[in-house]
């Protein structure tokens, strides 16, 4: 009876794991504003990045990164210490498959943690950068790309 039970538990996880991860683009704003605050400046943010690949524009995506930037592309890991370095090598850092997932992005699918906002299932990691101590001044930044 008991394993019955086991398994009978084991065949409900992924419907309640799907349930977990269903969430609304207020519920997603809401999640940011808690975790890291700035949540309106995050949806700018947002548009802008979305705005970088719909309109083919690697300038404006490397204008949005946080340098040094990591970024895992081809089986290595590159460090870009200028918005130079993306964009003159953009198209071999990022695969189409992951500029489809990020141009695509809803907002309602967001990962959001208390390390950041991730697109396209943690392909791509934005978080809050901090100008100053007081972190009075800040900005929305990608820090990490993975493809």
């Amino acid at each position: 009876m008991r394993v019955t039970a086991f398994f009978a538990s084991l065949a409900i996880l992924p419907f309640l794991a799907t349930a977990t991860f269903a969430q609304s683009e207020e519920a997603v704003f809401e999640q940011i504003e808690e975790l890291h605050g700035m949540a309106e400046e995050f949806g700018e943010a947002f548009g802008q990045l979305q705005d970088a690949f719909l309109f083919e524009d690697p300038e404006s995506f490397a204008s949005l990164a946080a340098y040094p930037l990591e970024v895992a592309a081809n089986g290595e890991l590159y460090d870009l210490l200028e918005p130079e370095d993306l964009v003159e090598n953009f198209d071999y850092l990022m695969t189409d498959e992951t500029q489809a997932a990020i141009g695509g992005q809803d907002f309602a699918d967001l990962i959001v943690t208390s390390e950041g906002v991730g697109f396209a299932d943690g392909a791509l990691w934005m978080t809050l950068i901090c100008s100053d101590d007081g972190c009075e001044d800040a900005e929305w930044a990608i820090i990490r790309i993975t493809n």
